[in-house]
């Protein structure tokens, strides 16, 4: 499908990847959670891995199967893997390759519940290190013998910051680390991970892929450049003939069928469709937000303004080359003399709620939400303040959207 178009390739890829039965345009949704086999041996080959099948729904299905056939097409990788939630696929991929003693480099600017889970994979004896990931040289400065890999977001999320990925990756395949990265920010259409050399592609299917706020979903994809032979963690019954395959192996084996985060079939099924309206979402949202943020970098109410798309921004330059678009996420620091819960309170039009990648504007206050849980220090090294609102910018009316920032910030009396 690669000669097609991206959006030719988002709507035609369930037909052409998968080849549903009966000429439908659409994989059926499959509910069993049983397989029958006539004969025994093909169950006990599907269960060694001889053989390719469902041997229960918990691990696999024909409904995941098609769409991580077609993630997997998207990220031009080798293989992939679904689970019920982002932070499923994450937890799922830790704990599936990773162990008491090893060691990991990890963006200090880290959304807040993954920032959770890496203070629990310490207290399992992992040991992490949080840098500025926007400066490969403390990168380069945190490894330690015991270095397993590199986990970070493309666009951190809510202050913007953009890594510095393909100093990074380059850096990871010298050294031989894993370069795990985390796209749900930058979406395959705006985005091409192998680009920058990452090994393990991680996204919450939630938010952009599904897009429409009614579906809960993550990934991993493998882009099938890291040598998987150089990597000590891999047990010997999940070192299969394909050693592109062994990291995936132990993570649905591990991190699928042992810890149960599974994707259900009509979740698939609703991710799949919206799958089909990836491009044009991302491109009209990504247009909306780069207007908002030249709106709120004048406006006399906003201190500072979080937006790749704007020449101030620190890693503007960076974000040109690696992004088709700057995204839809924008964050801005409101005057002191406002108060962002009663300026949330005055929006007619953004909805307040916690949630990304959606059809709709979305708006939240940052340091009282997703950080509450985060020190004064921690929030002042993400560069979260505490009149940070965040937005989520969605597919309306630009027209509309400012004219509602209008009203609020003429309500609260910040013109």
């Amino acid at each position: 499908m690669k000669h097609f178009g991206t959006t030719t390739r988002l709507i035609h890829a369930d037909r052409l990847i998968n080849r549903p039965q009966h000429g439908a345009v659409h994989q059926a949704t499959n509910n069993s959670v049983l397989f029958e086999y006539q004969k025994a041996q093909d169950l006990v080959d599907v269960f060694q891995g001889k053989q390719a099948g469902h041997v229960y729904s918990r691990s696999s299905s024909a409904s995941t199967v098609a769409l991580q056939n077609i993630l997997n097409e998207l990220e031009g990788g080798v293989g992939a893997v679904t689970f019920s939630t982002g932070m499923a696929a994450i937890s799922a991929t830790f704990l599936s390759l990773f162990k008491a003693g090893d060691h990991l480099i990890i963006s200090q600017f880290l959304f807040g519940n993954t920032r959770s889970f890496s203070d629990t994979l310490q207290n399992l004896g992992i040991g992490v290190t949080y840098v500025d990931v926007t400066d490969i040289h403390q990168v380069k400065q945190a490894k330690r013998d015991n270095t397993k890999g590199v986990y970070l977001e493309t666009i951190a999320n809510p202050v913007t910051q953009v890594a510095d990925l393909k100093a990074i990756g380059e850096w990871c395949q010298s050294h031989a680390l894993l370069f795990m990265l985390d796209t749900t920010m930058t979406p395959p259409t705006m985005f091409t991970a192998r680009t920058v050399l990452a090994s393990l592609v991680i996204t919450s299917l939630t938010k952009y892929i599904a897009g429409h706020g009614n579906v809960l979903g993550g990934a991993v994809i493998d882009t099938g450049l890291f040598a998987w032979q150089t990597f000590s963690n891999i047990l010997p019954i999940y070192q299969v003939a394909d050693t592109r395959q062994w990291g995936l192996t132990q993570i649905r084996k591990r991190g699928l069928r042992d810890m149960g985060g599974t994707l259900s079939p009509e979740a698939a099924h609703s991710i799949s469709i919206g799958l089909e309206t990836l491009a044009l979402r991302t491109e009209r949202c990504a247009k909306n937000a780069l207007q908002l943020a030249h709106y709120l970098q004048h406006h006399a109410a906003v201190v500072t303004t979080y937006y790749p798309g704007l020449t101030q921004h620190p890693q503007h330059l960076r974000a040109s080359e690696l992004f088709t678009s700057f995204g839809a996420i924008l964050s801005f620091d409101l005057a002191k003399n406002i108060d962002p819960l009663a300026f949330l309170d005055a929006l007619d039009l953004v909805i307040c709620a916690t949630h990304l990648g959606d059809t709709r504007t979305l708006a939240l206050p940052v340091a009282a939400t997703i950080y509450f849980e985060a020190s004064a220090l921690q929030r002042k090294q993400m560069g979260v303040t505490d009149n940070m609102i965040r937005l989520s910018v969605g597919i309306e009316d630009i027209d509309d959207l400012i004219n509602d920032f209008d009203q609020a910030f003429t309500r609260l009396g910040g013109v």
